[in-house]
C-alpha cells in the first residue's frame, strides 16, 4: 500500500509539465507545511496498515519543508522491525539537496532493527540536460545546483546499496532533443557506485540505480506517446505501447 504523507504542497520550481505549477493553490486552499505532531500521529497509525510504501511527497516539494530531517530522521527512528512501513522512498527536484542532507538519508537506509531494503529508492526529477533547457522546462535556472547537489549526493552514498537513485526526465516537445545527452551524462556517474544502472522508458525497478525517460501524461496523450518513442529510440529503448491505466 502506497501511502503519501505530504510534508508540503509548496514548490521552488514551476515545472510546465506539473499540475502543482498550474495553479496557485495545489489543493485548492493556501499552500502550507505539515506540523509535527501530525507527522507523528499519521507515522504511528501506520502500524494499523500492512506492507505501507510511505511518501513524504504528493504535489509539493518535500525537502522544502524547514524540518524536513527531523521529520523523516523520526519515521525512521519509530521504524524498528518496520513497525510503521515496510519501504519509503522520495521524491524530489535535488535544488535544496546538500551534502548534510544526502549523507544523513544514506544513514538511514542503513539503519539497524529495519530490513535493509527499507529505504528503496530516491527520485531525482531533473528533466533537461543544459541549463537553456532546465529553465524553460523547470520555470528556474537552477540545473548547475540539482546537477552538483545529485552527483555529491551518489559520491557520498559511494557503494552503499541503498537507496537507490532513479535520475528522471519527462520527455516533452521543449526537451525531447536532449534525451540523448541526458542518458550520456548519468548512466556512467551512476557506473561509478560498481553497479549497472538500468535505462528504462518505463518505471525503473527499485533494486538498482536507473535513468528513467519518463513519459508525459497529458491531455494530447497521442502527441506525448510519440516523443516517448522519438526519446526511446535516440537511446536505443525499445518502443513500447503505452500501458492502460499506466501514471
Amino acid at each position: 500500500m502506497n501511502v503519501n504523507l505530504e510534508l508540503t504542497d509548496h514548490c521552488n520550481l514551476r515545472c510546465r509539465m506539473c499540475s502543482q505549477s498550474l495553479r496557485e493553490e495545489a489543493h485548492g486552499a493556501p499552500h502550507r507545511f505539515m506540523d509535527f505532531a501530525t507527522w507523528a500521529h499519521a507515522v504511528a497509525g501506520l502500524s494499523d496498515l500492512e506492507d505501507v510504501t510511505l511518501c513524504p511527497h504528493w504535489l509539493g516539494e518535500p525537502t522544502l519543508h524547514p524540518e524536513f530531517d527531523r521529520f523523516v530522521g523520526h519515521a525512521f527512528a519509530e521504524n524498528a522491525g518496520n513497525q510503521r512501513f515496510r519501504h519509503f522512498k522520495l521524491h524530489t527536484n535535488a535544488v535544496i539537496f546538500p551534502e548534510s542532507r544526502g549523507a544523513l538519508l544514506t544513514q538511514l537506509a542503513s539503519m539497524p532493527g529495519a530490513a535493509p531494503d527499507t529505504f528503496l529508492a530516491i527520485h531525482f526529477s531533473l528533466d533537461a540536460f543544459s541549463p537553456e533547457v532546465y529553465t524553460r522546462v523547470k520555470g528556474a535556472d537552477r540545473r548547475e545546483l540539482a546537477f552538483r547537489n545529485v552527483e555529491r549526493f551518489l559520491e557520498v552514498r559511494g557503494g552503499t546499496v541503498r537507496p537507490v537513485a532513479h535520475v528522471a526526465f519527462v520527455v516533452q516537445e521543449g526537451n525531447v532533443h536532449e534525451a540523448a545527452d541526458f542518458v550520456s551524462w548519468w548512466m556512467p556517474r551512476l557506473r561509478a557506485s560498481g553497479r549497472e544502472p538500468q535505462l528504462t522508458g518505463e518505471w525503473p525497478a527499485m533494486d538498482s540505480d536507473a535513468v528513467y525517460l519518463r513519459r508525459w501524461n497529458t491531455s494530447d496523450q497521442a502527441r506525448a506517446d510519440t516523443l516517448h518513442a522519438e526519446a526511446c529510440a535516440a537511446v536505443g529503448l525499445p518502443v513500447r505501447a503505452r500501458a492502460a491505466g499506466s501514471f
